[in-house]
Order: C-alpha cells, then structure tokens, then sequence
C-alpha cells in the first residue's frame, strides 16, 4: 500500500485518495464501533435508542458514559466496551495520521540520498 523507501514519493492526486481511502476506513470503523455500542447499550442496557446512541457515542469519543447501568450484564458489557473504545480510538486516530507521517518520512529518507 504504501511506496518503498528507495521508491520516488507518489503524486499529490494518489496522496489525496490515499487520504480519502483512510478517511472512509476510519469512518466504516467509527460506524461499526458505534453500532455495538448502540446495540450493546439498548439490549443490554435497557436504554432508549436514542440514549444508546448518546452512551456509545460519548464511551467511543472518550468522553464516558452519560446514564447509570444497574445490570450485570450492562455493567460487564460497558466496561468491555469502554476498553474496546479505548483502542479503537487510538485505532483510528493512528490510521488517519499514517499518510501523513508516512509522506512526510518518506520526503526526510529521501534527501538523505
């Protein structure tokens, strides 16, 4: 996917859909991520669609939750949810920003030649 080191750097046409690509994968990821949540928290939870949405929304920013959990079960899937969140937060962050650091490490090896 990405160009070797002893390659040139790629034209700026193939660096914006790289970034498009990243950008669409981050947010399918983003999506999914949510979707368990949402899922999670109205089943599990006994929370409104709505509020479920909020939850999973506020635990995958990073925020924390919003509403009280007194299941078991919605207390187990909270707190693996939160450490799923946690990871794919940093996940998706390190995805967006791989173009950039890649092209900008690439340029630095490049005038070392």
């Amino acid at each position: 996917m990405y160009e070797q080191s002893k390659q040139p750097v790629i034209s700026r046409r193939l660096f914006i859909t790289r970034i498009m690509l990243h950008t669409f994968l981050a947010l399918f990821l983003i999506l999914f991520g949510l979707g368990i949540g949402l899922i999670g928290y109205h089943y599990l939870g006994h929370l409104s669609w709505v509020d479920s949405l909020l939850n999973a929304s506020m635990i995958l920013g990073g925020m924390g939750p919003v509403d009280v959990l007194t299941d078991t079960n919605a207390k187990l899937f909270a707190s693996f949810y939160a450490l799923f969140s946690g990871l794919a937060f940093i996940g998706i962050a390190s995805l967006l920003i791989a173009p950039f650091a890649h092209r900008l490490m690439h340029r630095l090896h490049l005038e070392d030649d």
